[in-house]
């Protein structure tokens, strides 16, 4: 398909690369969401590999009064529904599709101890919507955003608890002019969401709100997304050293010369294969761990935490957490790398070795050929030795018969005399043919 770029107005600009509008637009791609204190926040991200557009598309559908939505709609990346009392926005990104519902807290809530269940009735969705999204649940977080005095921790606190009860919580003080709260416990309910809390003062602007809960929204997502690394990391922990102590066992052979070349290379390349499917299989998640962390350590930053006494804050918690699995991650990345390449050296040395004997191989062929010929060359000439004497015979025969015939003509001559005074003229002479014949033979092959 041919992709014709629009034509810049007449007397201002060449015309425009194909790509510019679409580059030049990704910063408008995900709005800045907006959000109206009290709210609730009802956050699911999907795993989305097995899920195309088309039935995400069908999905959003069914909300209340989106049964015409456009495929159109949805070629971006972002998409946002105003519908009757709350705002639905969908994301879909390479590995997942977040969707965020948000609605009005309502005032008999804001009190707190307020049930999973009671939240979720705030949203008029169909039977089973949140259920039926299609993917598999990443993240799932109920984000309640109130208004509070923060400058009153005790108070502040104590309404923190009355959302999560007696357990343990994590605070953080947000905000380079300490602008909101923070309080999360990081732990999944018997509705399966997470439960976040955020404390503003009166006249939150909605832009900070809802930079705030985009903020956290992301931090949990990618925290999550980089966590997916682990599992794989454990399971290759066996494997890995299983094909180390191969590795050791090949090495130590290949220096003793105890096992033959064919049986070596073999085992190489059964371990090579193993190592180059795991690392085809994995090093794509390995690479987007790397990212993720690095994005969970971006939006850290972008919170600009400060503590609140008696507690940890989200970026302590999640480092403390997060970073030895990180490091676990790391630390079985850098081993399936570093195990490619020593399998490469010990295949190179190997075939180094296998080198080395085929050219003493040939050596050894060549030396064989050399005296083959010496000899060939020894017996061409005795029996061009022989050649010269068995046809000087036969040409003194002739010169005998010759003789005797034209003795029985009359003529005074004996045959035998005559025969054996000629006899050193044929031998040079049947010579002096041969070292011509010779001559000429080289002559052909310097040419040829």
């Amino acid at each position: 398909m041919t992709i014709t770029a629009p034509s810049a107005p007449p007397g201002f600009l060449p015309a425009e690369d194909p790509l510019r509008r679409t580059l030049h637009n990704e910063v408008h791609a995900r709005p800045q969401a907006r959000i109206t204190m009290p709210a609730l926040v009802l956050y699911v991200a999907v795993l989305n590999d097995d899920v195309s557009r088309e039935q995400e598309l069908r999905h959003l559908r069914l909300l209340p009064a989106q049964a015409q939505l456009a495929p159109e709609q949805m070629q971006g990346h972002f998409l946002r529904l105003q519908l009757d009392g709350f705002t639905v926005k969908w994301e879909r990104h390479s590995e997942f599709t977040r969707y965020s519902l948000v609605c009005p807290l309502p005032p008999s809530m804001v009190s707190g101890s307020t049930t999973d269940e009671a939240l979720l009735a705030l949203l008029p969705l169909p039977p089973d919507w949140l259920r039926t999204i299609p993917g598999r649940t990443l993240a799932a977080i109920q984000l309640l955003m109130v208004h509070g005095d923060i400058a009153d921790a005790p108070t502040s606190m104590a309404y923190a608890h009355t959302w999560f009860g007696d357990q343990p919580v994590v605070a953080s003080l947000m905000g380079a002019s300490s602008h909101s709260w923070a309080v999360t416990d990081f732990a999944l309910r018997p509705s399966g969401f997470e439960r976040v809390l955020v404390i503003g003062p009166e006249g939150t602007s909605e832009t900070r709100a809802g930079r705030v809960s985009q903020r956290l929204l992301e931090l949990e997502t990618y925290r999550l997304m980089a966590l997916r690394g682990l599992p794989i990391a454990k399971e290759l922990g066996a494997l890995l050293w299983q094909a180390e102590n191969e590795l050791a066992d090949i090495t130590t052979m290949l220096e003793n010369k105890s096992v033959g070349d064919q049986q070596l290379l073999d085992t190489l390349v059964s371990l090579s294969a193993r190592v180059e499917r795991a690392t085809a299989a994995h090093g794509y998640r390995f690479s987007a761990t790397r990212a993720y962390e690095a994005l969970v350590a971006q939006r850290i930053a972008q919170l600009h935490e400060q503590t609140i006494p008696g507690t940890q804050t989200i970026g302590e918690f999640m480092q403390r957490r997060l970073s030895p699995a990180m490091a676990t991650v790391g630390s079985t990345a850098q081993r399936l790398s570093s195990l490619s390449e020593r399998v490469s050296r010990a295949s190179a040395l190997l075939r180094t070795r296998v080198d080395i004997a085929a050219e003493a191989q040939n050596q050894q062929l060549l030396a064989k050929l050399t005296r083959g010929q010496e000899l060939q060359l020894h017996l061409q000439t005795t029996v061009e030795g022989l050649s010269i004497a068995a046809i000087s015979y036969y040409v003194i025969s002739l010169l005998l018969y010759g003789a005797k015939a034209i003795k029985a003509t009359g003529v005074p001559l004996n045959p035998e005399l005559a025969a054996g005074v000629l006899i050193p003229v044929v031998l040079w002479g049947v010579w002096s043919a041969t070292q011509r014949i010779h001559k000429s033979v080289a002559r052909l092959t310097d040419k040829a």
